[in-house]
């Protein structure tokens, strides 16, 4: 007699979806966001691959998703591609601004990057994602090297570090437009090759 393997959905009333989500950290923990893999997040949910990519589609959005990131890759990067070349610079600095801005979106980031700043294993898959999933990919499009690229992102980071952790003033409380006035041009000139 054989043994019909069941496919579908699970039996019970689980939350599949948090469960993918709970096991996706733990992978990512211990893995990093390059070595985690779609095949062993599944493993540690208990359930099939193709259920993982139904409900999160790509490595990065479970990752977005798990890590309560306000941003997508896959929405981002075209983003900041999408329009003229001499405005990229401006695109990003207003993209940046404006997610930060909101306190539930810059809250998330925020708390990783302080447990970066403290664990290794925390810093080393943030590492992973942005430069993989965000900054190589939007250098890559613009044809500039990755070292500009993390030039740009760095004084971007500087500045949501100054005005939303040491909150300092008069940068804190400035106008969103002013800073963007006041920071696309130097962006524009690391993205320019």
């Amino acid at each position: 007699m054989t043994v019909k393997r069941r496919t579908g959905r699970r039996p019970g009333a689980g939350d599949t979806r948090g469960e993918i989500l709970t096991a996706a950290r733990q992978v990512f923990a211990e893995k990093g966001f390059d070595k985690a893999t779609i095949r062993g997040i599944a493993r540690g949910a208990a359930v099939d691959p193709a259920l993982v990519h139904h409900y999160f589609e790509t490595k990065e959005g479970l990752f977005v998703a798990a890590m309560r990131l306000p941003i997508d890759p896959a929405q981002v990067v075209p983003l900041v591609l999408d329009g003229p070349r001499e405005e990229v610079g401006e695109r990003l600095v207003r993209f940046i601004l404006t997610v930060t801005s909101d306190a539930q979106a810059r809250e998330p980031v925020l708390a990783l990057l302080r447990s970066a700043m403290t664990n290794e294993q925390v810093l080393g898959m943030i590492r992973e994602f942005i430069t993989n999933a965000l900054l190589y990919k939007v250098a890559d499009g613009l044809g500039v090297s990755h070292l500009r690229m993390e030039a740009a992102f760095g004084q971007l980071i500087g500045v949501v570090l100054a005005r939303y952790v040491l909150a300092l003033e008069p940068l804190a409380s400035a106008d969103l437009e002013e800073l963007v006035e006041l920071l696309a041009p130097t962006v524009q000139r690391y993205l320019t090759p």
